[in-house]
């Protein structure tokens, strides 16, 4: 069995000019849960994901199309593999979020902390490093940030949640894992992974699951739209091209403890723009969000 590629050492220096985009990623994600809830039902949510993608993809591939047609044939199939696990992402992602509250998809998803470290020395075959509780530290922050909006007995949607977070920990494994994915360039791989996905969307709207893409476009109005706008450029294109950057240049797991204080950023907008307020428990959980991802940073 191949094993994961070490990425060099980084410097301090170097190794925040790779974390703070990827951090600035988990601001974007954290407020996709107040966006994503003002635009989406059970009946829209197939369509508000072919829309969210359909609105990018077009310039993704005329601003690459020169790189896109120097990707090789495992590039293309490497990248297809990603595009079908980021498809599975968004979908459980987005129907466990509308069938939940966003409080419990807010502790749930952060288990991708916990998941990949594991995952990544099941692969390696060797002991949970360090960052391994770093991240438990960080998922302690979580459940005390999210009880003061109240933990709610689990549902179909917390399960879909769930599998979302074993979903994202697959996807940074086998961007580190795939050695023709790790050598091609980053905008063409982000391309044919958000159309491969763009096209199994589109596969379901047209056989009939949930509402026409075209009808929910037309019912949109400016907020609807400023809505999927920011879901489209910048919780989609800017966060997966930052993602297969910086995978790249440090470590999965890495990558997941940065991403893992997503739950933070997604309290910090409720606060600012949805009003809610947080007790003494959910101020502490989030110092120990921040705490976790430091320490994770000095484990690696």
């Amino acid at each position: 069995m191949s094993t994961l590629a070490a990425p060099a050492t980084l410097a301090p220096r170097r190794a925040w000019l790779t974390d703070l985009p990827v951090l600035l990623v988990a601001v974007v994600w954290g407020a996709s849960y107040l966006a994503a809830k003002g635009i989406t039902t059970t009946h829209t949510v197939v369509a508000v994901l072919v829309l969210r993608f359909a609105v990018v993809l077009p310039a993704l591939v005329a601003v690459g199309w020169r790189s896109l047609r120097g990707l090789g044939a495992a590039q293309w199939r490497g990248a297809g593999v990603l595009g079908l696990i980021l498809a599975g992402i968004f979908l459980l992602e987005t129907y466990g979020v509308v069938h939940t509250s966003a409080t419990n998809a807010g502790l749930i998803i952060s288990l991708t902390m916990v998941f990949t470290p594991l995952a990544e020395a099941a692969v390696r075959r060797a002991r949970p490093p360090r960052v391994f509780l770093a991240a438990g530290l960080s998922v302690l922050g979580v459940v005390l940030l999210t009880q003061s909006g109240g933990f709610t007995s689990p549902s179909v949607g917390d399960l879909l949640v769930l599998l979302a977070a074993l979903a994202r920990t697959a996807h940074v494994l086998a961007m580190a894992r795939v050695k023709a994915v790790r050598d091609a360039d980053s905008l063409s791989l982000t391309t044919v992974q958000l159309g491969i996905a763009l096209l199994v969307f589109a596969l379901l709207a047209a056989a009939g699951t949930g509402a026409a893409p075209w009808s929910v476009a037309a019912g949109f109005g400016v907020r609807e739209w400023a809505g999927l706008l920011f879901l489209a450029v910048f919780c989609t294109l800017f966060a997966f091209f930052v993602q297969m950057w910086a995978v790249r240049r440090t470590s999965p797991s890495r990558v997941s403890l940065l991403l893992g204080t997503e739950p933070l950023w997604a309290a910090v907008t409720g606060i600012v723009i949805g009003g809610e307020r947080l007790g003494v428990f959910g101020l502490l959980g989030g110092v120990l969000v921040l705490v976790g991802t430091g320490l994770g940073r000095r484990a690696r």
